[in-house]
């Protein structure tokens, strides 16, 4: 088998055979295909696109090209979620102990971020002592005995998506559904969940601009999970403004925790029980969404979720105490109020922009070895359909250097749209996708 006859076959429009394609992902992880070739290949993807069947080919050929997680021996159905990325999306950190408090068992993988803010791992390491790095042994004990743990990725995760992925990068060939989609998948799967929920997000701070490429993704990946026999479900949510207030790595931390005590904000709140609810019932654990629902509100209201989060954090070595008094987390040195220069309604508040300006503070990375300042980042005051008074704050810049603050203020003005009419769409879920098709809400 030769590269030069993959590419040719491809160019000229005809089907990869899974042996092709495994050729193609084993041979170029191990480095015996040049970058040359394998941009080449890619671009033809590209323009030619993959069907069904190639696109679930590549997927578990990316996935077998590293190890694959064995958690067969965590009792019950395994649910993993995956959100696509947004800004302010602290999901994770409240979801996980929602589902654990229901008794299902929540045994994740998270990466660190590269953008607006840091990732899961990132945001939970703004407690002292939380230790990500388990062994895979003490990993599947905590799940068994407490519902319950969140590791960092391994470097052998499908090593293949990472090689593909930097290629993609500089030439010109990220967008496109097949390469996004096995992308995304085959890590989830070689997680090694048993059933998995997609949050695909939509809208100026979503990778998935407009509402219809997010819906194609979303049935991209359905299609996949349930080829590779995990029983998956993806919902299709607004990004179109940052999800909760708080932007930045210990205020999502703060936000989290104050969600699972009963408050927080309402769209980050009823996101993660609407997650709840379709990973209650991807776990066989409820019969319908609306007893995922109520199950959940049940343990947000009656305490145990939170209780799951303090025993969750002691077993993963971090200071419960950072749990129990949030003032105790990491704290910028000044705060800024943004004003608004008008009254009116606002209409939007574009999520991109204010990643951008929390990135702006150092509340995420630009590149890999850049630092994080766990303590910076941005709490709206005001969201999409409020309405505010001339003088009045729209934001709380939470900053430690008074340049960055500087660039931080000009990025962020420019994030609000503000009319006398209230236009604003604060839809949260645009719709479900199952193996049944789409269900637009």
């Amino acid at each position: 088998m030769r590269m030069y006859d993959l590419i040719l076959k491809k160019r000229d429009g005809g089907v990869l055979t899974k042996e092709e394609i495994s050729y193609f992902i084993s041979e170029y992880t191990k480095g015996n295909v040049p970058d040359y070739q394998a941009a080449a290949l890619l671009m033809t993807i590209y323009f030619q696109k993959m069907n069904e069947e190639e696109t679930v080919n590549l997927t578990e050929a990316m996935m077998n090209s590293g190890e694959t997680i064995d958690l067969s021996a965590i009792e019950g159905v395994k649910v993993d979620k995956h959100s696509t990325g947004g800004v302010g999306d602290k999901t994770t950190i409240a979801l996980g102990p929602i589902i654990a408090a229901c008794g299902v068992p929540l045994a994740k993988m998270s990466g660190r971020g590269l953008g607006h803010t840091g990732g899961t791992i990132d945001k939970l390491e703004s407690i002292p002592g939380f230790n990500v790095n388990m062994t895979i042994d003490k990993f599947i004990n905590n799940v068994n005995n407490f519902k319950i743990a969140v590791a960092g990725q391994t470097a052998n995760l499908a090593p293949a998506d990472k090689l593909i992925y930097a290629l993609r990068d500089v030439t010109a060939t990220v967008d496109n559904i097949s390469l996004i989609a096995s992308s995304i998948m085959c890590k989830k799967l070689a997680s090694g969940a048993d059933s998995i929920l997609l949050d695909v997000k939509t809208g100026s701070g979503a990778f998935m601009k407009d509402t219809d490429g997010a819906f194609d993704l979303a049935v991209e990946m359905v299609k996949i999970g349930n080829n590779m026999n995990r029983n998956t479900i993806a919902l299709v949510t607004n990004m179109d403004q940052p999800l909760g207030n708080a932007v930045g790595n210990s205020l999502e931390i703060k936000e989290a925790i104050e969600t699972l005590k009963g408050n927080g904000p309402e769209d980050f709140r009823e996101l993660c029980i609407t997650l709840a609810s379709y990973m209650l019932l991807l776990a066989k654990n409820v019969n319908s969404v609306d007893q995922g629902r109520k199950k959940a509100e049940e343990v947000i209201s009656n305490g145990k979720a939170f209780k799951v989060l303090k025993t969750f954090v002691t077993e993963q070595g971090g200071d419960v105490n950072y749990i129990q008094n949030i003032d105790l987390l990491p704290k910028s040195k000044k705060i800024y109020e943004l004003k608004s220069k008008e009254t009116g309604y606002i209409n939007k508040i574009a999520a991109e922009t204010v990643g951008l300006s929390a990135l702006a503070l150092g509340a995420g990375r630009e590149t890999k070895d850049s630092t994080i300042d766990l303590s910076v980042g941005i709490v709206l005051n005001k969201k999409a359909g409020d309405y505010v008074q001339k003088d009045e704050t729209l934001a709380y810049i939470h900053y430690n250097d008074d340049a960055k603050k500087k660039n931080a203020v000009n990025k962020l003005k420019t994030a609000y749209m503000i009319n006398e009419k209230n236009e604003a769409n604060t839809q949260l879920v645009f719709g479900i996708v199952t193996a049944d098709g789409i269900k637009r809400l």
